[in-house]
């Protein structure tokens, strides 16, 4: 494989290193600072709950909250599998596995009627399909985090800093516009 065919695999989330199932549970804080900037009606759906990060922040502020996995990480209902799974719900928020980002987006807007928010490397932006999704979707809001996120592989926790820049990516049903980038 040649250093491109590397680094676009990286990036994507195909490398070795990559943490099995794509495990890098969101810090609290991040979940905070989108409850700080986006209101959300009615229920929540987290499908790639993991160890309840982000569930357990909207829990905290009064939602309802589904939460479920495809693995077993002690939070939620496992051995589901979203992509196949329909159920309406009014939101769904999550960081999901980062190889399948633009089919959970897709498959996210066709479950909700309110918003869709995930938790993604902010060169989800780039790729033709992705543009195309974009300008055919209702994204609304993109919050670019200033400051590099730290994501533990599999939650083991170590001393170091993030090395990519992270975003809410926020779709709202029923928006009509131009998506607006804030920063975080």
């Amino acid at each position: 494989m040649n250093n491109r065919a590397q680094r676009a695999q990286s990036i994507v989330g195909y490398s070795a290193q990559r943490a099995e199932h794509d495990f890098y549970p969101t810090p609290e804080y991040v979940t905070r600072d989108l409850l700080a900037r986006e209101n959300f009606i009615g229920n929540v759906w987290e499908p790639a709950c993991g160890d309840g990060a982000i569930a357990k922040v909207f829990v905290e502020h009064g939602f309802d909250v589904i939460a479920t996995d495809l693995v077993n990480r002690g939070y939620g209902e496992h051995g589901k599998d979203f992509l196949q799974e329909n159920l309406r719900v009014n939101n769904i928020v999550t960081n999901p596995p980062y190889s399948l980002g633009e089919k959970f987006v897709r498959h996210s807007l066709a479950q909700t009627d309110g918003k869709v928010a995930m938790f993604l490397k902010l060169v989800f932006l780039e790729g033709l399909s992705r543009r195309q999704m974009f300008e055919t979707s209702p994204l609304a809001r993109v919050w670019v985090y200033s400051k590099r996120v730290t994501q533990h592989r599999n939650g083991e926790s170590k001393q170091y800093s993030g090395m990519m820049c992270f975003a809410w990516f926020v779709w709202e049903h029923g928006y009509i516009g131009e998506p607006v980038i804030k920063w975080i």
